[in-house]
């Protein structure tokens, strides 16, 4: 190939990719001026600070949002729901923009399950009203659009190359005909009344005592200690009982971290017919009841009362210095400060029956017999006497020579007249001397 050949192909090579990326600008412009909606809002101007009723709907499932005094789920007896979680949805909801949007006939909805209705490709439906229930906004949420992953299939992990990870959505504003996607999945939002549930919940610290009583009543227990560190005993001991310390240990801090993981429904059996009941001191002076219902699956229902005795005033220390009373009155009044705001939240859980994992109040359902020093087994009446009856082992002596039947015993010489005769002469040596032949 000459120089003249070389420039002419690369010439060449300058144009097509020049007509190459005008093309694609072209393209883009022409999208872009057919699409003036991509990049704004999908609700436009959302009033959140109106938004007092949310109403979730998919198929048969309807969830509702309501805000009265608080934010309430009314699918769990006006239980209330978690404040940050409604807050961030509303926020999210505000800002999403439109990364694609097109008009779709009647017939391709159902394949982006847009359909309306109920049926199977219908979609979740979202209503926004204010507190008197007029509408503010509706938003139909379909199918979950996906981005294949890297990862080349089949992988240990299995065949996520292929399925890929869900990226976004596609929705619909309400009986608009555009399907608009957007670029969150939108997974935590479903018509499930727990996932919407104020978690929080009440907190045993400091625990003096702790009392069980079961149904049968052999099976209850109850442990105290005079200090916040002291040893646990076992109260009304028989003599016979021994508390086992590493046993007990394990009710040592009980409910110090409880949670629940769904509120129990008036239309629900409530199993408290049979309840186990735990009665729980505290060194600030708070009483907690807990009644344990029958065990549903891997969850236990729970009610709870809460009491406190505060004292009003602070009894000052036998050797106080008045330079200290002024700052223990202040730790003094800030801790029942503390301790008033508690009593006021918890006596709040008063009000429901919640379900709790198993985890959560197995140890304190242990039986007495289960916290005690076991028994060694004794053994039975006949291996007993059989043991006493068995001579004792002797030490190994030396081996004694055997004794001779006395018949085989010699006949005493008769020619022989004491015991004290001379022994026999010993016989004489034999002779040097050859023998005569």
């Amino acid at each position: 190939m000459n120089r003249k050949q070389l420039i002419t192909l690369l010439v060449l090579v300058v144009l097509l990719g020049g007509a190459g990326l005008l093309m694609v600008k072209k393209q883009k412009s022409s999208w872009e001026s057919t699409n003036p909606a991509i990049g704004k809002k999908i609700l436009g101007e959302f009033p959140v600070n109106d938004v007092g009723h949310i109403v979730i709907k998919q198929g048969t499932n309807e969830l509702n949002l309501a805000k009265k005094d608080i934010w309430r789920v009314r699918e769990r007896e006006n239980y209330p729901a978690n404040y940050s979680e409604i807050s961030d949805f509303l926020i999210k909801i505000r800002d999403l923009k439109i990364i694609q949007s097109e008009k779709v006939g009647p017939s391709q909805l159902s394949r982006l399950a847009l359909t309306a209705g109920s049926g199977t490709n219908s979609p979740m439906v979202v209503d926004f009203k204010d507190p008197n229930d007029k509408a503010i906004k509706s938003l139909w949420l379909g199918k979950k659009h996906t981005r294949k992953s890297n990862r080349p299939a089949p992988s240990p992990y299995g065949e996520m190359g292929d399925e890929g990870y869900p990226d976004g959505r596609y929705v619909k504003v309400g009986e608009s005909d555009n399907v608009i996607l957007i670029s969150d999945a939108l997974q935590n939002i479903e018509p499930k009344p727990e996932q919407w549930l104020n978690k929080d919940f009440f907190k045993v610290e400091k625990a003096r005592s702790i009392a069980v009583t079961f149904p049968n009543a052999t099976n209850s227990w109850k442990l105290t200690r005079e200090t916040e560190t002291g040893d646990w005993k076992l109260a009304d001991a028989k003599p016979t009982e021994q508390l086992d310390t590493s046993k007990a240990s394990g009710v040592a801090n009980p409910l110090s971290s409880p949670s629940f993981s769904d509120v129990q429904t008036t239309n629900a059996p409530a199993g408290m017919d049979k309840a186990t009941v735990a009665t729980i001191d505290t060194f600030d002076n708070f009483t907690y009841a807990l009644k344990v219902g029958q065990k549903t699956n891997d969850n236990y229902p729970l009610a709870i009362t809460v009491m406190a005795s505060l004292p009003k005033e602070r009894t000052p220390g036998k050797d106080e210095k008045a330079e200290d009373k002024d700052k223990l009155d202040k730790e003094f009044k800030e801790k029942q400060k503390r301790l008033e705001e508690k009593l006021a939240q918890e006596k709040s859980f008063e009000n429901w029956v919640y379900l709790v994992s198993s985890w959560t109040v197995d140890p304190l359902l242990k039986e007495r017999s289960q916290l005690l020093v076991e028994k060694k087994e004794e053994p039975k009446k006949d291996e007993k006497s059989a043991s006493t009856e068995a001579p004792a082992p002797q030490a190994k002596k030396e081996e004694a020579l055997p004794v001779p039947d006395p018949a085989e015993l010699p006949k005493p010489d008769t020619a022989k007249k004491s015991d004290d005769a001379a022994p026999p002469a010993p016989p004489a040596p034999p002779s040097d001397k050859p023998e005569p032949k």
